[in-house]
């Protein structure tokens, strides 16, 4: 169990609850237990009378009432204890869960990008929620049955050997074996079940690739191929679940053919005593009771120790994400003032997944009000150039500065507060269009956000839907068309008014003539901030105090549009091209 020691910080939190909770239980269970011998006594108080000892029908009347009357009390206080055990243990377990997967998600917040990369949605939704939900088992109802069984047993046995050691020896036979059972299947139970989660993560994440490429799947008429791989992928997670279960399914027979195993030795070693006036009829109802109320705390040690081995192997694939340690740390406690000075010198970048340079000796300097354009062919380095503005990665070799600090002794807060930044592939949330543009600032007002949208030259397609701002977008903004969605982003983090704006290849999907608009909309607006634009187009990056042409993660070229236009190379081939095309 040394995985779920992890867990010990949340007992220790809710340490109060959970000593209430196991007072209670105990002494529900000592009421439950004081039943047998109410039984006892009111069977022997019926054999006296038969046997004479007692003649007064009156007094055993009078007694049978008060035993009767007693038993339904005892009832009574049992349930209602049972039930404010489960109020405190089980509501335990539930704060506990919350406690982690806040505590996991706040993980993940913190994970480098390079993590998402090597790792896939499913397995870490999977993680967050089917394993710990093993672990809140763990927490409550393990707990739980684990104090009903222990205070059972200890009690229940005590008050057996006091009134007949024999007969109670007799009865305790089969739990040796019970306990050898419990150990041998223990081992199979968590190994099989580390396997189910294995495959339930890659069914997850089946499922979630399935959604997102939706779109790719209906296009090219590949739903019976998805289909066959969906069986396969479900069959081979049904039959790890079935061998889970088998182990599972082993235990309650088990229990069950020992208990059975017990009564029948109550009965007739029981039988053979009060055949020959050892103990009473009372003592042997007494025992029965008694073996009967041990059935369930006996069937729930295999049920408990499923639970433990399951949690066990839940939490040891948590801590495995709990415990890695994010690249990109924020080693910086105090505030740090952004302006917008962006130098990189001899900066390079090796993305470790993939051993890909894809930045070699980079030097360039951007000064606050200053606009860097960047081109180059896929894969020439220019969104690399990005990721490590965002700081999302650090260089491999080289410095990045920010106002002649060098990046890493930034508040990485602050540094990611004042960027505003489009990606190449926009990501919109399933949200109001409103709320996605006030992404960018929280409170920002209805007047910041309609401003935003015409700057980004998108407020006149907003208003022509049916519900205007408040329009709720599909999954990654699915509704839209890839101009909108490209436009909605560029509205989103030019209202965060940031010191440094990053517009990575963002107008690729909107034409030449909206384009233009966007294109001197952002003009006056980034006339004080650090501005870099990543594109394809020569009309995107013309205005640009600076322009460098990448190539193979090194400056192919670099100047202004005048200066680049009159000198042979890759931006002047570029250029004449698409003008050429633009004539056409």
């Amino acid at each position: 169990m040394k995985e779920l020691s992890y867990i010990n910080k949340f007992f220790y939190k809710y340490k109060y609850r959970l000593i209430i909770g196991i007072i209670i239980t105990i002494f529900s269970k000592f009421l439950a237990l004081e039943v047998p011998g109410v039984v006892r006594k009111s069977l022997n108080l019926a054999e006296n009378y038969r046997k004479g000892i007692i003649s007064d029908i009156e007094v055993v009347k009078s007694d049978m009432f008060y035993y009767i009357f007693l038993l339904i009390g005892l009832a009574i206080l049992s349930g209602f204890f049972t039930f404010l055990m489960r109020q405190t243990i089980i509501v335990v377990s539930r704060l506990i869960e919350f406690d982690l997967k806040n505590e996991i998600y706040q993980q993940y917040q913190y994970l480098s990008q390079n993590f998402y990369k090597k790792n896939r949605t499913g397995d870490l939704m999977n993680r967050i929620s089917e394993d710990v939900a093993k672990v809140r088992m763990y927490c409550g109802p393990g707990i739980m049955y684990t104090m009903n069984m222990i205070v059972l047993f200890a009690v229940g046995f005590t008050k057996m050997i006091m009134i007949d050691p024999r007969l109670t020896l007799y009865t305790l036979l089969p739990f040796p074996i019970l306990s050898l059972s419990v150990f041998l299947l223990s081992k199979t139970i968590h190994k099989r079940t580390t396997i189910v989660q294995v495959y339930l993560s890659k069914l997850t994440t089946f499922n979630q690739e399935f959604f997102s490429g939706i779109n790719v799947v209906k296009s090219y008429g590949i739903e019976p191929t998805v289909i066959n791989g969906f069986d396969k992928l479900a069959d081979e997670n049904k039959e790890k679940n079935i061998n889970l279960y088998k182990a599972n399914a082993f235990f309650f027979p088990l229990m069950i053919l020992l208990i059975g195993f017990s009564n029948l030795t109550v009965v007739y070693i029981g039988g053979q005593q009060y055949m020959r006036g050892e103990i009473s009829i009372g003592v042997i109802a007494e025992f029965m009771i008694y073996v009967n109320m041990l059935t369930w705390p006996v069937a729930i040690v295999g049920w408990v120790t499923s639970i433990v081995q399951q949690a066990e192997a839940s939490q040891k694939r948590i801590n495995e994400f709990l415990q890695i340690q994010p690249e990109i740390k924020n080693e910086v406690s105090h505030s740090t003032e952004i302006k917008g000075k962006v130098t990189f010198d001899k900066a390079s970048l090796v993305y470790d997944d993939t051993n890909i340079q894809a930045l070699n000796n980079i030097s360039f300097e951007v000064l606050p009000g200053e606009t860097l354009a960047i081109l180059g062919k896929t894969g020439s380095g220019k969104s690399s150039v990005i990721n490590l503005i965002s700081r999302l990665y650090d260089t491999t070799s080289g410095n990045v500065f920010i106002d002649d600090i060098p990046i890493q002794e930034c508040n990485l807060d602050d540094l990611r507060s004042q960027i505003g930044s489009v990606p190449q592939d926009p990501f919109l949330f399933s949200d109001t269009i409103e709320n996605n543009i006030k992404f960018g600032k929280e409170s920002a007002s209805k007047e910041e956000i309609i401003q935003a949208a015409k700057n980004a030259v998108v407020h006149d397609n907003i208003i022509d839907f049916k519900n205007k701002y408040q329009t709720l977008l599909g999954e990654r903004g699915v509704t839209l068309s890839g101009g909108q969605k490209q436009r909605i982003s560029i509205a989103r983090a030019i209202i965060k008014d940031p010191s440094i704006l990053i517009f990575d290849d963002c107008l690729s999907a909107v034409d030449t003539e909206t384009e233009e608009k966007i294109l001197q909309n952002l003009e006056r607006i980034s006339k004080n901030k650090t501005t870099f634009i990543v594109s394809h187009r020569i009309s995107s990056v013309k205005n640009a105090n600076k322009i460098i042409v990448l190539d193979n993660g090194k400056i192919l070229q670099e100047g202004t549009h005048d200066q680049l236009i009159s000198k042979k190379g890759y931006y002047k081939d570029l250029y004449e091209q698409q003008l050429l095309e633009k004539e056409m």
